[in-house]
């Protein structure tokens, strides 16, 4: 990379940067996936408007295809192996896993959707779209590594995918239910879903044109070579177990990642949203204020987190925000455990104090999750330099793989907990009689759950050597071995 600007980030190394531009314009994937995200969110109604599916095989079928979706992830690392044009491989996956998302989700909500196909039909564009979104989406995932490897510039990545994150849902939530669906009768019909998916697919294709500018200058064959001594040879079964069996920091980084994910998805639950704000507070409103009063701070502390990061190392900015995360939710606890918790459902000092709480909570969460989208980087780098190979989409894939078997049981711990406190026949509502049972289960889900796997992420990343400084030996043990294998070509 010898174009790329530098930076001699300490005597033995010299970093290549991206430009800010760069990072930017690679940060729009956030109008690929966010707005496809927002549409695939409409596929219970047009299983059910377009094809006559009842509710319950909807289900059915999501889960399926999530599982699906998990087996695809690290199989897309032979077909990134085996990609190599002189036009690179990241710019050729996203725009053919684009255009396969694209026709599959026009077929789905337009093209086929109310014209008489049934199940089959559905569930057939359904897998092609997954297929399309594992193409894209773990070929973006690859991208940072490839941007910069110094230590202070890669945690910003996360800071401006942060913000395309908040931003592109929020602006087509507004622009589909508060804009377009009034036009259609304030209904979710036929004609609503297909003007929907025009919509968000024109803002997907404006994100992978300037995606694919933002790495044009990375792009390039030279910078996915292996530096082992048979720079040609392919990817292998052996080399993914090789990953997971004998990457030390990797399997650590799984043992947090994984713990942490179940912990948080079970609590976006819509049950467990209930059961806090619905019942436990008593205001359900209280929530949706807090997501909109919460995008503004989310990405101060992005900030915050990433110039962390690049200063203490990645690893240790991951083991501090955990610490910070354990003591605020244990306050949460404390602090609902030592009042009447309806009265923070109305304007007053207990209602600030417990946004104030709960803002600063998802500051320092973000904090974490910037800080693991830059060590996903370093783990790359790692690889590297542990067998010579450069196999970014093994690293990603692998543990997506995992992650989503993982978090798939997130539903599972949810639904079975709420029975265990009295539902089992209906599900938690609005208004329902706060017990003992049920305050204590909330704070569980709620905090309790995440405080367990915050206690996994502590152990793991002390059994974790890639710290900041190891991270400046591996850079230039890279660096000496491209060096050695150019001298020998």
């Amino acid at each position: 990379m010898e174009n790329l600007n530098v930076n001699n980030s300490d005597k033995n190394n010299v970093y290549h940067k991206a430009k800010t531009w760069q990072i930017i314009l690679f940060a729009c994937n956030g109008l690929v996936g966010m707005s496809l995200y927002s549409l695939i969110g409409l596929a219970s109604y047009s299983a059910n408007v377009g094809y006559g599916i009842a509710t319950v095989a909807v289900g059915g079928i999501l889960t399926f295809t999530r599982i699906l979706d998990a087996i695809t992830d690290p199989l897309l690392a032979f077909v990134y192996d085996r990609v190599n044009t002189r036009w690179g491989k990241i710019r050729i996956l996203i725009v053919a896993g684009w255009i396969i998302e694209a026709i599959a989700l026009f077929c789905m909500f337009s093209g086929f959707s109310s014209k008489g196909h049934g199940l089959a039909t559905f569930v057939g564009f359904y897998i092609l779209y997954v297929i399309g979104y594992t193409m894209t989406n773990m070929t973006a995932l690859t991208v940072p590594n490839l941007l910069t490897n110094d230590p202070k510039q890669r945690p910003t990545i996360g800071v401006w995918q942060t913000v395309f994150n908040y931003l592109v849902p929020i602006t087509l939530s507004i622009a589909l239910n508060v804009i377009l669906l009034p036009k259609f009768g304030g209904t979710y019909n036929q004609a609503y879903l297909s003007a929907a998916c025009i919509l968000t697919l024109a803002v997907s294709a404006l994100g992978v044109v300037l995606v694919c500018i933002g790495v044009s200058e990375y792009d390039k064959p030279e910078n996915f070579k292996n530096i082992t001594a048979n720079k040609e040879e392919k990817l292998s079964i052996k080399d993914m177990v090789s990953a997971v069996k004998e990457n030390k920091p990797f399997q650590c980084y799984i043992v947090a990642a994984a713990s942490d994910k179940i912990a948080q998805q079970v609590a976006s639950q819509s049950i467990v949203g209930t059961l806090l704000a619905g019942i436990v507070i008593g205001n359900m409103g209280l929530s949706t204020i807090l997501n909109m009063i919460a995008i503004l701070p989310a990405i101060l502390f992005a900030v915050f987190g990433a110039r962390y990061a690049g200063k203490h190392g990645n690893k240790e900015s991951i083991t501090t925000w955990t610490w910070a995360c354990m003591g605020i939710s244990a306050g949460l606890i404390a602090f609902f455990g030592v009042i009447d918790p309806h009265h923070i459902a109305t304007f007053g000092p207990m209602m600030i104090i417990y946004v104030a709480l709960t803002l600063i909570l998802n500051g320092a969460k973000m904090c974490v999750t910037t800080a693991n989208s830059a060590f996903v980087s370093d783990l790359i780098d790692y690889e590297l330099d542990r067998t010579g190979k450069f196999i970014p989409a093994v690293m990603t894939g692998t543990y997506n793989l995992i992650d989503k078997i993982v978090s798939a049981f997130s539903v599972v711990i949810a639904t079975g907990a709420v029975a265990l406190v009295g539902y089992t026949q209906t599900l938690p509502q609005p208004g329902d009689p706060l017990t003992r049972s049920i305050f204590w289960m909330t704070m569980f889900l709620q905090y309790g759950l995440a405080m367990i796997g915050w206690i996994c992420t502590i152990v793991a990343m002390r059994k974790c050597d890639l710290t900041k400084e190891e991270m400046v030996k591996v850079q230039h043990r890279i660096s000496e071995k491209k060096k050695a294998a150019k001298e020998c070509a």
